[in-house]
């Protein structure tokens, strides 16, 4: 089951307030991942529901079986978490497949549209938006990219340090006017910059984020070395203090550790065990003997999702992700 299906379950056992309260603490990718889950759900088991409670510890394991996850309940509960505005674009995003409005809504678009509809712009213009949205979203968004851009479009995100916001609301203005709708006036000035960069670059698969650092490294090999320098990949993973794994495995589906261990280093490997109890450490290396052939591909989406993870607990002050980072107090 994945996780967007698993918080869908919870969430329609929450009611809508709670459920409310819940969404306003998720960013715009994962509203819409829960919210399409919560508008596809069908005949939901006991079992299932028992299966999603058991694995957040949670003592609900007597909750009765789940309906499907109706249009008006996604509605309310949309409404009272975002407001009717956000609601509004994303309930048409889930429910009906329509577009949305102004320049920070294009985070409830597809990628693909977003691609399409920036490409033939000036690729300044394509480094701001590419700016505005999450690190993964717009990792895929440069895949659907012209290959010409995608190199030149990183490298004018890193350069990116302070934008007038008189140019921000003017390019508000242009993405209002493609949908026809309003916008909210953008406050803030602050995008783009050497951390966004490499937070993109970090989130794009290994093969297409070597091919761009490659590329950047070709054009400007000092920007290359300063990107690469704030750019955290699965192997750094070996020099996260103790506290910091323990806090992130807490964090990591046992599942997707597995796939993700299955193209570890040593290093990797051996800090995890040292940082699990010795029946976890050794259930995991029963797992990691018995685990059959896995694609590179699905090895590295693990090792990115793991990587996605570490990345907001460090956002969030609750790891470090450096040896040598400050203590927790």
């Amino acid at each position: 089951m994945s996780g967007a299906r698993r918080a869908a379950i919870l969430l329609l056992t929450l009611g809508e307030q709670d459920a409310a309260e819940v969404l306003k603490h998720l960013s715009a990718r994962d509203v819409q991942a829960v919210g399409t889950a919560m508008a596809t759900l069908t005949n939901v088991s006991r079992e299932q529901v028992e299966q999603v409670l058991n694995h957040l510890n949670d003592d609900m394991g007597r909750q009765t079986s789940l309906g499907v996850g109706t249009e008006e309940y996604i509605r309310k509960m949309l409404v009272s978490a975002l407001g009717e505005t956000k609601a509004g674009s994303l309930i048409d995003r889930i429910l009906l497949g329509r577009s949305t409005k102004g320049l920070e809504s294009l985070k409830w678009m597809e990628s693909r549209a977003i691609a399409e509809m920036v490409g033939m712009e000036h690729p300044q213009i394509i480094a701001l938006v590419l700016a505005h949205l999450e690190p993964d979203q717009a990792a895929e968004v440069i895949g659907y990219l012209p290959a010409r851009v995608r190199s030149d479009a990183v490298m004018r995100i890193a350069n990116l340090d302070g934008v007038q916001p008189h140019a921000l609301n003017e390019l508000d203005e242009i993405m209002e006017r493609q949908f026809s709708g309003t916008s909210t006036k953008l406050k803030s000035a602050s995008v783009g910059g050497l951390k966004a960069a490499a937070d993109i670059l970090n989130a794009m698969e290994s093969n297409r984020e070597a091919e761009l650092m490659s590329a950047i490294r070709g054009q400007d090999a000092g920007l290359g070395g300063r990107i690469e320098e704030l750019m955290f990949v699965f192997e750094d993973l070996a020099d996260l203090d103790d506290r910091s794994m323990q806090t992130l495995l807490r964090e990591v589906p046992s599942a997707r550790l597995i796939t993700a261990l299955k193209g570890a280093e040593p290093a990797v490997r051996d800090k995890i065990f040292a940082n699990m109890s010795q029946r976890a450490a050794d259930m995991l290396r029963d797992d990691l003997e018995v685990k059959g052939p896995v694609k590179l591909s699905e090895v590295d989406a693990a090792q990115k999702e793991v990587l996605t993870i570490a990345r907001k607990l460090a956002d969030a002050g609750q790891i470090s992700l450096s040896a040598d980072g400050d203590e927790f107090v």
